[in-house]
């Protein structure tokens, strides 16, 4: 994919450097056009305005109309020229491992209380949040985050959205082009309340019959002022008059109502406007995956409803002028109609609305996880199995790590507990997180970093980044307590369980260290969860002897020319070496 993202930029480049010298051609046509009619006008007016002074007006009227009209439509494609080259820069960025210069790291989403999230690298600084998004609105970052800390999805779901995923990796054009329509949107944190505005039973004029009045009122009124003007009859004039003053008068007595009941529309037309050009895209597609189908069926029904709300936000949003606004209302009851076909568009749309926005964050957080195959040199699609507690994989890597760096391992967890013992930077700790990110992408649906894999759904559980809590007065050790208590609490409830600790019981003494290990490691036995933990105390590893479920690995490295070499490969069987003497002489602190 690395040539295709440098020939994308190429190619757009040469696209946006014409386009742009184009548009500068244009720009300088349209002023000597202005010129043109400048001097037209005032030959018209020194000559009484003859007519053909007047045709030729016309005639350079409309040719500089059409010139503004292919002038924008230039800079809208200069736009999407530079929108693709931004994508596509931001995909290379992600393959050379220069991603993490990436702003939006996904903030709001750190929770320190979550099951994994932190210990994973899921949100926050360095993280997949960081490295795969690609969304661009609020339902789309939302949807993204929940896929990637609540990925609740059943068999068939993931199997629905692994067809999804894989298309959409496959179709690289088609889908950097939907990216782009999709930040033209924004994210806007104000949607949420439209869509409870819209979803609202509450109506602005309930009687149906008040409704059609209104609409007599509002046509009586203009054929009365066309009368008027056509015939000058005086009673024409006191009949539109009053009419008129009567509107007037009606909306004096509703207008702060009415500007209340619409005012979340005022803010955003321009956005439900560029939904509509995303919804464009989507209906316009052919897939071949079931679940893409079904988005494309949702938002289809959709598009007209979405146009329909977008004329509506555009007129409401012209009543912003003062006088506009006066003349409107004073022979069209403009505040009143916007009012009434919001109405109408709540009562045939609202109950649906929620789901479209959701819909179209899905497709965007499918899209993000589709970043991953493209920029990743080794995935695959995982194979779901029918047993429990079963992780097979071959080649597994982290994600986050550059693809020139990426050291892979083999793994057979099938209902089982490893002990993984190594010394200090050997490679243990992001073996395990190596397997607890690729757990939480295979359980979206997405591609996991590996050549092959085999899993069953469990729910993640980790014990690793533990820190004290001066606030809350809780040390390292029972915060570390805690974190087990809930990983064994939860095994009691649900037996798909992954546990991942790190260094277990790290803020304590090894004799207690030995016990709690041994306590846990028995709880976790019988209750029949697999998972992973991590030690430094080779007397921990002597527990494999006691439990038939529980089985020694680990990570050594060499030494050569006064320096340590790791090749961060898992092995069979207990640690030989240790390293924290030599670092302490190599750093000079012995």
């Amino acid at each position: 994919m690395y040539q295709t993202y440098e020939l994308e930029i190429r190619q757009r480049e040469s696209e946006h450097e014409e386009y742009d010298k184009l548009a500068d051609i244009v720009g300088r046509f349209k002023l000597i056009w202005i010129v043109m009619l400048g001097y037209t006008i005032y030959n018209a007016w020194t000559n009484h305005f003859p007519l053909r002074f007047i045709v030729l007006l016309l005639v350079e009227a409309v040719f500089f109309i059409i010139a503004c009209i292919y002038h924008r439509k230039l800079f809208q494609r200069i736009a999407y020229e530079e929108g693709l080259i931004a994508i596509a820069k931001k995909n290379l960025c992600r393959m050379s491992g220069e991603w993490r210069t990436f702003d939006d790291i996904g903030e709001e989403f750190i929770d320190y209380n979550h099951s994994y999230a932190m210990d994973l690298d899921i949100v926050g600084r360095n993280s997949l949040f960081q490295f795969l998004n690609s969304t661009n609105t609020y339902y789309g970052r939302l949807r993204f985050a929940q896929d990637l800390l609540n990925p609740n999805y059943s068999t068939k779901d993931i199997q629905m959205r692994q067809e999804s995923i894989s298309e959409l990796s496959d179709d690289y054009p088609w889908s950097s082009h939907l990216e782009y329509y999709f930040s033209k949107i924004g994210i806007d944190r104000s949607f949420p309340t439209l869509i409870s505005e819209l979803e609202c039973k509450n109506t602005f004029i309930k009687s149906k019959l008040l409704q059609r009045l209104l609409d007599i009122f509002r046509v009586l009124t203009c054929g009365s002022i066309i009368f008027s003007i056509l015939t000058k009859n005086r009673y024409g004039i006191l009949v539109a008059g009053s009419l008129i003053l009567f509107q007037l008068f009606l909306w004096g007595i509703g207008f702060l109502r009415a500007n209340r009941y619409v005012g979340i529309m005022r803010k955003i037309p321009y956005k439900i406007f560029r939904y509509d050009d995303v919804i464009q895209e989507i209906v316009e597609k052919e897939f071949c995956s079931s679940r893409l189908k079904k988005i494309k069926s949702i938002l289809h029904s959709a598009k007209e409803a979405i146009q329909d709300l977008s004329k509506i936000s555009s007129n409401i949003s012209q009543r912003q002028n003062g006088i506009a606004c006066l003349f409107l209302n004073a022979i069209w009851l403009w505040d009143y109609k916007n009012a009434v076909d919001l109405d109408i568009w709540k009562r045939k749309h609202g109950d649906s609305v929620a789901m479209w926005f959701s819909t179209m964050g899905e497709l965007e957080s499918l899209l993000s996880l589709a970043n991953l195959p493209r920029n990743c040199t080794v995935t695959g699609l995982p194979i779901i199995s029918p047993q429990p507690n079963t992780i097979r994989a071959k080649n597994l890597g982290h994600p986050l790590l550059n693809n020139n760096n990426r050291v892979s391992n083999d793994l057979e967890l099938d209902n089982h507990i490893f002990i993984i013992s190594g010394s200090n930077m050997s490679g243990k700790t992001t073996f395990m997180r190596t397997v607890g990110i690729n757990m939480i992408l295979a359980s979206t649906g997405s591609y996991v970093c590996a050549d092959h894999m085999i899993f069953s759904r469990m729910k993640v559980m980790t014990s690793m980044r533990i820190v004290d809590a001066l606030t809350e007065e809780i040390s390292t050790f029972y915060a570390e307590l805690k974190r087990i208590k809930e990983i064994i609490d939860a095994a009691q409830v649900n037996e798909n369980i992954l546990f991942l600790i790190d260094e277990i019981f790290r803020g304590t003494n090894s004799v207690d260290r030995l016990k709690g290990a041994e306590g846990v490691l028995q709880k976790l036995h019988i209750l029949g969860i697999c998972g992973i933990i991590t030690t430094h105390d080779l007397e921990v590893c002597k527990l494999e002897s006691a439990y038939l479920r529980i089985n020694n690995y680990c990570f050594n490295e060499r030494y050569s020319n006064n320096d340590i070499i790791f090749d961060y490969k898992m092995k069979k069987g207990v640690s030989e070496t240790t390293n924290a003497q030599f670092l302490l002489k190599k750093v000079g602190i012995i």
